[in-house]
């Protein structure tokens, strides 16, 4: 089997996918609300980097937290770790659109253009997610696009609002 297809799906089975979802959600939402009044490419990169790590923090601590409050005893080292991946799958869906106001930052791309690659590979990403849960959970192909669609169609939502509101 190709690596990146046993990759993807090592990923695909793996607890990560919630966290990236999750992660993805908050990216694109904060790329909506931040788009009607652009900052500077740097901004933008600060500001999805900064909420990866104030989400991804606060993750952890909730983690950490309820795992002591359940347990009655002290995180330990093998305990943190599956949480410091969880972490880091939330960061990762956060911060993935500061790649295009990277590429804004070194003028491969137009701000308008990092904002429209941010939006749509956050529906597309989302979507992917809600067609290959549906196919794992044995949907039939028609039923996991609908799927796929209904869940990338919320996001639109989202990015149909913000335009009709400014």
């Amino acid at each position: 089997m190709h690596p990146v297809r046993t990759s993807l799906e090592a990923h695909l089975g793996s607890h990560q996918v919630t966290h990236v979802v999750y992660g993805s959600i908050i990216g694109l939402a904060l790329v909506v609300a931040l788009e009607s009044h652009p900052p500077s490419a740097a901004a933008m990169d600060g500001w999805l980097f900064g909420t990866a790590i104030a989400v991804g923090l606060a993750e952890l601590y909730s983690q950490v937290v309820g795992a002591e409050t359940r347990t009655r005893h002290r995180v330990t080292r093998h305990e943190l770790v599956p949480m410091l991946e969880g972490t880091v799958a939330v960061a990762f869906g956060i911060a993935f659109p500061a790649v295009f106001f990277t590429l804004a930052l070194l003028g491969v791309l137009s701000m308008e253009g990092a904002f429209t690659l941010a939006k749509w590979t956050g529906l597309v990403l989302i979507g992917f997610y809600g067609f290959w849960a549906a196919r794992s959970a044995g949907a039939p192909l028609h039923q996991a696009v609908l799927r796929a669609f209904i869940v990338a169609a919320a996001g639109g939502v989202l990015i149909a609002l913000k335009a009709l509101l400014h």
